[in-house]
């Protein structure tokens, strides 16, 4: 079981992604916007005409603008971060699309339930102080029938695989040394494995044996797991 202990009011690990941490953030993370591209390609199918949309933690609002580009969604982000928040708002103004981008707290989402069809979280996961708290949120908010998709890097991700990903993302000399120390010195040591991703997921309403009726690989209390190269992408419904 995942402790959940945190210092009140801090919903994070780590430092604030604020001011220019954000901005170098959102700088260099427009680089691999073909990254961005490929999810936003990959999930609009998975969504219906019209649907709601919610990315939880989106940052620089990049998935949000490439998935507006594919379909008539109705898209909200919501980040932890003021400066994101406001860079977000500024990107999807600059790219002509609709989406809407609030500042909050995963753990506490100021959303009414059953408001979501689909929930999208992408590389922010780890980063969470109460990550079984915002699973339940997911849940709460989501429409019957709604799905949330939770992407993020494993813990035991190799060498190799962060090499490809890092020389994938196109940066400078010192971007790209900061970049691989980040991934070897931070996000791996915040990452989760499967093994932790479904235990967490159990102690939600997602978890209930009803709900994984259709997901069940050896277990009633497993969910829908896709393993990737460093990552993973979880799959709940409810």
């Amino acid at each position: 079981m995942i402790n959940e202990t945190v210092k009140p009011g801090k919903a994070y690990k780590g430092m604030a992604m604020e001011g220019p941490i954000a901005s170098w953030y959102a700088k260099n993370t427009l680089k691999d916007v073909k990254r961005h591209k490929l999810m936003a390609a990959q999930l609009a199918p998975k969504i219906p005409a019209g649907g709601r949309v919610l990315e939880v933690a989106p940052g620089p609002g990049y998935f949000c603008i490439e998935l507006a580009r594919l379909g008539d969604f109705k898209i909200t982000g919501l980040d932890i971060s003021k400066s994101f928040v406001e860079i977000s708002q500024k990107n999807a103004a600059a790219a002509g699309v609709k989406a809407e981008f609030r500042q909050g707290d995963a753990s506490h989402m100021p959303f009414e339930a059953g408001t979501f069809d689909f929930i999208f979280c992408q590389a922010a996961f780890k980063n969470f102080s109460r990550p079984v708290g915002a699973i339940a949120e997911m849940y709460r908010v989501l429409r019957p029938g709604g799905v949330a998709v939770i992407s993020d890097l494993r813990s035991d991700a190799d060498r190799d695989g962060i090499e490809r990903e890092v020389k994938g993302m196109h940066l400078d000399r010192i971007n790209e040394i900061l970049t691989r120390w980040t991934f070897h010195q931070v996000l791996l040591k915040s990452a989760y494995s499967v093994a932790e991703m479904k235990a967490m997921a159990a102690q939600t309403p997602f978890g209930t044996p009803a709900l994984f009726a259709k997901k069940i690989t050896g277990g009633a209390r497993e969910c829908r797991v896709d393993v990737g190269d460093i990552g993973f992408m979880v799959w709940l419904e409810k």
